[in-house]
């Protein structure tokens, strides 16, 4: 193989297929960021062979980048816009909004170390980087050397690790890498001011994440345990055995997993000892109820810790000890105190305890929520990633949610369980629009159901949140993919106000509704087991939730898809319902059109998420999406015509298809596989029956060519055609020198997300945190 170079691209002939036959040479066009120098990933291989004792000059080539590696310089950018929201605000209610967006984003510093094992690195690299100089004054450097094009790559890819907390996509967990060669992107660090101030920091900077930066090995690709991906709640030598074996320590000791991670040690006899490390800002001591020690189990020991995070969870106490300050009421001041207790000490107890004054915080001007949440990243799904949000109300889109909440126990009837299955009581729920001022995590949702844990949920209640300007950014200018002319026309007109409609009935009377059937501590179930009968075997219920067990715990790697699903399901269903449209304010032919469109977005949705599903370890890598391709899955299967998927040749002259939805069929055929899809979903849930349960899911999760549809093959279709995912610009809040709040904005740029971050940790401090908490971790992972 040899190579020629031009300035802007390199032609690479294979002289070996021109020896062997008698054809044209192989010609390869690659872009000069795709050509590299030699490096260990499997993205590169070397040719060299013997021909008629002359030898074919070796080259090194490295392959073109999948471009789900790479997030493209056009990928939208915008506002997440809250300051007519905030200007509404006294000036008490801006200062407990500032001091609680503080505490969020001081916690946000922890999904760097729930990411990658480089991640906080490379936060380092380029905090230290942007700090030195503007954004603009960097670029005037960097053109001495690289093009526009080049530098734009740098901030775009910055921008986007900014945006995600990480190097891994939060929506479908993928690494991305850097759309420019690492030769360039050095010599812009080696030009920089940050360089030319600190050149022995950052060359170790770059020496110790560079390579990792663009690292692309096959277990590098996406997140997962052992030889599926990386995971950093778990020491790198961790498996899906050590998880499992940790599980059942925990659950055994009643040991919560929310805020932990579990690190394993192997001496050189063998013996294995697993440290599970609560984050904390206390390092040593503790309360017993923690259960802190060394217990031997399983021909292991495990040594019970805390401690993890100290710095950040240090500072996150003290920014809400500043918020409880201006807070509105005792319900506030209880909460806060609960959670300050749960940060500085590692107790989950205490968290919960927060929660339950949060539950009771009804109608608050400025809501928020914060701690170790959603376990959607953890491969074994039963730890929690870092997030904390705070927002403001919006009253008109609330009073809309309100309605539905009080409506909602005539709604519950409608689904398709017996009232056996249901909650005792319904527990009516603050639902609210609101929105975000600060959303510190990997990602931001549309809408939320908190808190997760088990036993609050189904005794005590539970908050739903619409993020309204969440929503209302996701709908701008979309392009639109497999669809038809025709219903691409009226899906651009109602998908935002049929979204709504989902979010609520997802939130509200999906992860809202549905009864886990328990046995006590003293051995008394919570049914009567003498006359509730399963639905699908006519018998009565055989198994159900053990003392200390909970949805996570039972269900983990399934768990979040599962309950995603469920609720998704419970959104299709009850949309049919002309009352629950009619709540959201639409009526006759209008409420129909919402009705088809949310149908046809969750079929649609079904297709794009091909895009997240990994045919190599057959595996999804994002807990909504498996949800969405598998509610396509069962109207597929319904038949009837509901669901066709045409391949057809799009106007550029490549493979394309289009997804239709017969409008006709909906309240027939659509209704009755929904109906009997989610009833087994929901008897599965509530009978804690695992085995069953994933059987059944995983049927359906199943992507393949054995139907006439050929899902496995659509999925090139659909990775060809896939679009990047808008990342949103954050604005900032700080104290004047008077004591009141000031808001800041930023363009919706790359520049303007890098500039974000750059004034969010001004100074040392916080990067003085993660540089500390980065050297500890070196050994574990």
């Amino acid at each position: 193989m040899q190579a020629i170079r031009f300035p802007a691209f390199t032609f690479v002939f294979n002289f070996l297929k021109l020896k062997q036959c008698k054809s044209l040479p192989s010609i390869y066009l690659l872009t000069s960021s795709q050509v590299n120098s030699i490096d260990k990933s499997s993205q590169f291989f070397v040719l060299g062979r013997q021909i008629s004792n002359s030898t074919i000059s070796t080259a090194a080539v490295k392959m073109s980048t999948d471009s789900q590696f790479i997030i493209p310089n056009d990928v939208p950018i915008v506002n997440l816009e809250c300051t007519t929201a905030f200007n509404g605000l006294t000036p008490k209610e801006k200062l407990y909004a500032h001091y609680l967006t503080r505490a969020s984003w001081a916690g946000g510093l922890i999904c760097l170390f729930q990411t990658s094992p480089e991640s906080p690195g490379i936060f380092l690299l380029l905090q230290k980087l942007f700090k030195a100089e503007t954004v603009e004054q960097l670029k005037e450097r960097s053109l001495k050397s690289v093009t526009e094009n080049d530098f734009q790559s740098l901030l775009t890819y910055a921008a986007a690790f900014f945006a995600n907390l990480g190097n891994y996509k939060s929506f479908g967990d993928t690494k991305f890498v850097p759309d420019l060669p690492k030769d360039k992107l050095g010599g812009i660090i080696r030009a920089s001011a940050a360089y030319a101030a600190d050149q022995a920091g950052v060359d170790k900077l770059w020496k110790d994440c560079g390579d990792a930066i663009y690292s692309l090995s096959k277990k590098e690709q996406q997140l997962g345990l052992g030889d599926k991906g990386i995971s950093t709640y778990f020491s790198g030598n961790c498996t899906m055995d050590d998880a499992e074996k940790a599980k059942k320590f925990m659950d055994e000791k009643s040991i919560s997993a929310y805020n932990t991670r579990l690190f394993k040690k192997v001496a050189d006899d063998g013996k294995v000892t697993y440290e599970v490390r609560l984050a904390s800002a206390a390092d040593a001591g503790g309360d017993e109820k923690l259960k802190l020690g060394s217990y031997d189990y399983d021909n292991a020991t495990f040594n019970v810790t805390r401690g993890d995070y100290s710095p950040l969870m240090e500072r996150i106490a003290q920014n809400l000890a500043k918020a409880k300050e201006s807070a509105a009421n005792e319900n506030e001041v209880k909460m806060l105190e609960g959670y300050i207790d749960s940060f500085s000490n590692g107790s989950i107890d205490a968290h919960k305890d927060g929660s339950r004054y949060w539950i009771k915080d009804k109608g608050p001007i400025v809501e928020h929520y914060i701690g170790f949440i959603e376990s959607y990243r953890d491969p074994f799904g039963v730890r929690g990633e870092w997030e904390g949000f705070v927002s403001m109300v919006n009253k008109e889109m609330s009073a809309k949610f309100s309605a539905l909440v009080d409506n909602a126990e005539g709604f519950l009837p409608q689904l398709p369980w017996p009232v056996e299955y249901e909650k005792d009581k319904f527990l009516k729920p603050d639902f609210t629009s609101l929105d975000v001022l600060s959303y510190a995590s990997s990602g931001i949702p549309a809408g939320i159901n908190i808190p997760n844990y088990d036993d609050i949920r189904q005794e005590e209640g539970f908050k739903n949140v619409s993020l309204g300007n969440v929503l209302s950014a996701h709908t701008k200018d979309q392009k639109i993919t497999f669809l038809s002319e025709e219903d691409k026309e009226v899906y651009s007109k109602l998908k935002s106000p049929s979204f709504e409609v989902q979010v609520g009935l997802h939130e509200l009377l999906g992860h809202g509704s549905g009864k886990l059937f328990r046995k006590d501590a003293n051995g008394v179930l919570n049914f009567d087991a003498d006359k509730v009968v399963h639905t699908e075997t006519g018998k009565k219920i055989e198994s159900w939730y053990l003392p200390g067990e909970t949805w996570d715990s039972k269900f983990s790697v399934i768990a979040s898809p599962y309950e995603e699903c469920r609720a998704e399901c419970v959104g299709l269903y009850l949309c049919l319902s002309k009352k629950i449209l009619s709540i959201f304010g639409h009526e006759g032919d209008a409420a129909s059109d919402i009705m088809y469109i949310n149908w046809l977005n969750m079929v649609r949705a079904g297709v794009l998420a091909l895009e997240f599903y990994t045919p190599e370890t057959q595996s999804w890598r994002q807990a909504h999406m498996q949800a969405r391709f598998v509610i396509l899955s069962v109207l597929l299967e319904a038949g009837n015509g509901l669901v066709t998927i045409s391949r057809i040749t799009g106007e550029d002259g490549k493979p394309d298809a289009v997804v239709r939805l017969d409008k006709s069929k909906i309240e027939s055929t659509g209704k009755e596989a929904i109906g009997a899809f989610l009833r087994k979903l929901q008897v599965y849930k509530s009978t804690a029956d695992f085995k069953v349960g994933k059987a059944f899911f995983d049927k359906y999760s199943s992507v393949n060519d054995d139907t006439e549809d050929k899902l496995l093959s659509l999925r090139q279709t659909v990775m060809d055609r896939k679009l990047p995912r808008r990342m949103f610009v954050q604005v900032n809040t700080s104290l004047e020198a008077d004591g009141s709040v000031k808001l800041t904005e930023y363009e919706p740029s790359a520049s303007g997300i890098v500039t974000s971050f750059v004034e969010r940790f001004p100074g040392d401090e916080y990067d003085n945190c993660v540089a500390d908490l980065w050297r500890k971790e070196q050994e574990y992972l």
